[in-house]
């Protein structure tokens, strides 16, 4: 059988750039928009686009109600609930800020991997390099030598944001692996039931407004950009940030599993924190060099190949366990 067209590894980089440019977006897209509107158009795109690609491609969706059961809830831990976190936390800290909260991505995976996969082995290799690698997260935080720290309710819910897709992933990977009909199948079915799950969220959001139903439709005027803008950075992240972006992201833990797919996580504080000097003219400190350093440093060792035939052994069971 012939391999994948693409390797994974370049849809991995190409992940890293859209993803941590994601969050820029949702910046510029909070100057009109409120963070559940944000969340619920990205995924109305996202599940259109998806799916209509599965459809033209001739596919289909996963069948059986157990399987769609489990379906709800990774379409809640991977759709729903980070989507609406990451958008309300720009409304506290900044959009570097956010990304950064990704970190707690690949920490919630190994955990999860360790509760929900007992056949699989984590090597203490990849659990020193995923602290590691928080480590240096934190240092791009700058926690000692800031003069004010961050808003601790906004970065608590990105940092739940990165957890839920972590234990997300693990909760796919042993749910519904056997289920998994390969190609578009499964991240159109995931977002198909973060959409179900969102339309109840948004309308009860909605109704807690003055303006009723109303304040699903309802923008306000964008005052430092373009009143075009927050609208039509909104839909580029539904469509490539949400709909291109999933069916990359299967494809990697397809092929390299749910631990160093969540090292994505690892690189998106570095784009989310350069478009923030290269776009916002935020600042660049020296501290924050290290931390890109070290982060880096830690994604490498985690994705790095095994060499001995025992650490082989390990690779193939994180791989194939379901």
């Amino acid at each position: 059988m012939a391999g994948p067209r693409v390797a994974w590894q370049v849809k991995f980089v190409a992940l890293v750039l859209i993803w941590g440019s994601s969050f820029l977006l949702m910046k510029v897209g909070l100057e009109s928009l409120e963070p559940v509107q944000i969340s619920g158009l990205r995924i109305v795109t996202g599940a259109v686009v998806v799916t209509a690609l599965l459809l033209a491609g001739g596919g289909r969706l996963p069948r059986g109600a157990r399987v769609w059961g489990h379906l709800l809830v990774c379409g809640f831990l991977l759709a729903t609930l980070p989507f609406t976190l990451f958008a309300l936390s720009e409304t506290r800290i900044s959009s570097a800020l956010a990304g950064i909260g990704n970190a707690a991505t690949p920490i919630a995976t190994v955990l999860a991997t360790l509760a929900l996969l007992p056949g699989a082995r984590v090597t203490g290799r990849r659990l020193v390099a995923v602290g590691v690698g928080f480590l240096g997260v934190v240092t791009i935080m700058q926690p000692l030598t800031s003069t004010e720290g961050p808003d601790l309710v906004g970065f608590a819910m990105a940092l739940a944001g990165g957890a839920s897709y972590g234990v997300g992933w693990t909760y796919n990977r042993r749910f519904l692996a056997g289920a998994d009909l390969g190609g578009l199948a499964m991240p159109a079915a995931t977002l198909l039931t973060g959409l179900a799950l969102m339309v109840p969220t948004a309308l009860g959001w909605a109704l807690t407004r003055p303006e009723g139903l109303d304040a699903l439709w309802a923008h306000g005027a964008a005052t430092d950009v373009p009143g075009w803008l927050p609208l039509a950075c909104v839909l580029v992240l539904g469509v490539v940030g949400t709909g291109f972006a999933y069916v990359l992201q299967f494809d990697v833990v397809r092929g390299a599993g749910p631990v160093v797919g969540s090292t994505i996580t690892y690189l998106i504080p570095v784009v989310s924190v350069l478009l923030g000097v290269l776009v916002l003219h935020e600042r660049l400190g020296a501290w924050q060099v290290v931390g890109f350093a070290v982060v880096l440093g830690a994604a490498w060792v985690v994705n790095r190949r095994p060499r001995t035939p025992e650490a082989a052994v390990v690779r193939e069971r994180e791989q194939t366990t379901a």
